[in-house]
């Protein structure tokens, strides 16, 4: 027993390790970036009013994310394969399975991202709809939007949404290693597409999501709000109809319309729960 706590708490502190890198070059480079090229003017991110509830959801959501994968893996490969037991379990994920393992892993990592992001368009747009917005809202709930905010999601949310999309391409037969490949893309994009920067990426905007793009994404349900869902590829809002990119002005306001809504991560834990 105390040697399988110890093996949580040893990959608990690694997670929070290897967050913490990536996370100290994010806050510098978007520190500066938002010097000279904000969209918003205001307080930089470090003084934000609710900064200590995004940073609990930037160290606990990324960990809590990870086990509900590993835990939809095991049970995707129970009930779809009939496969269990440790060994067997990871012979089967080690390199993939099926006709697209057999695929170039560049190939792998781009069927991957696609395929991801085009669920996850689906899911996305299932959170904006009247059963599941009470657990979407905290995404939303920030009303200083800037890279750390990218992390808010309620936990039903991330299981539905990006575990969901992942553990579907693995279960498909895609080798873990292009989730290992784009993991650093993943991070750095969301921080990117949440950051305070006024880039709307020029002919680019319609090729990979920028900041101006998903920030209206954040405004009110009359603006942007039920607009740009992708989060890679405005491309999928083209296809589908709810692309929104003004040319004459630039988001302003974010945030829920309800006033009442808790601004602290354990509040907002249970919030949905009340509604």
């Amino acid at each position: 027993m105390f040697e399988g706590f110890s093996t949580v708490v040893y990959h608990i502190g690694a997670s929070v390790l290897g967050i913490l890198p990536i996370s100290i070059v994010m806050g510098l480079v978007f520190a500066g970036l938002t010097f000279f090229w904000a969209c918003n003017p205001g307080q930089p991110w470090w003084r934000k009013r609710d900064l200590a509830t995004d940073v609990c959801y930037w160290f606990i959501i990324p960990l809590l994310a990870r086990y509900l994968r590993i835990g939809f893996l095991v049970l995707g490969a129970a009930l779809l394969f009939g496969i269990a037991g440790e060994g067997d379990l990871l012979a089967f994920y080690q390199d993939g399975h099926g006709p697209l393992a057999a695929l170039p892993l560049w190939l792998q990592v781009a069927i991957f991202l696609v395929g991801s992001d085009l669920i996850m368009y689906w899911s996305h747009r299932l959170f904006h709809g009247p059963t599941m917005w009470k657990y979407h809202a905290v995404h939303h709930s920030s009303k200083e939007l800037d890279w750390i905010s990218a992390a808010r999601f309620h936990p039903v949310n991330i299981m539905l949404g990006s575990v969901a999309a992942d553990v579907a391409m693995l279960l498909l037969g895609i080798s873990p290693q292009a989730l290992v490949i784009l993991g650093p893309f993943t991070t750095a994009h969301s921080g990117f597409v949440h950051a305070n920067l006024n880039w709307s990426l020029g002919p680019l905007r319609y090729v990979i999501a920028g900041p101006v793009f998903h920030r209206w994404h954040h405004t009110s349900a009359d603006q942007g709000g039920e607009k740009n869902f992708a989060s890679t590829f405005p491309v999928l809002d083209l296809i589908f109809g709810t692309f929104y990119l003004p040319k004459a002005t630039l988001p302003a306001s974010y945030g829920v319309a309800d006033q009442t809504f808790p601004g602290d991560f354990g509040a907002q834990m249970i919030h949905p729960f009340k509604q």
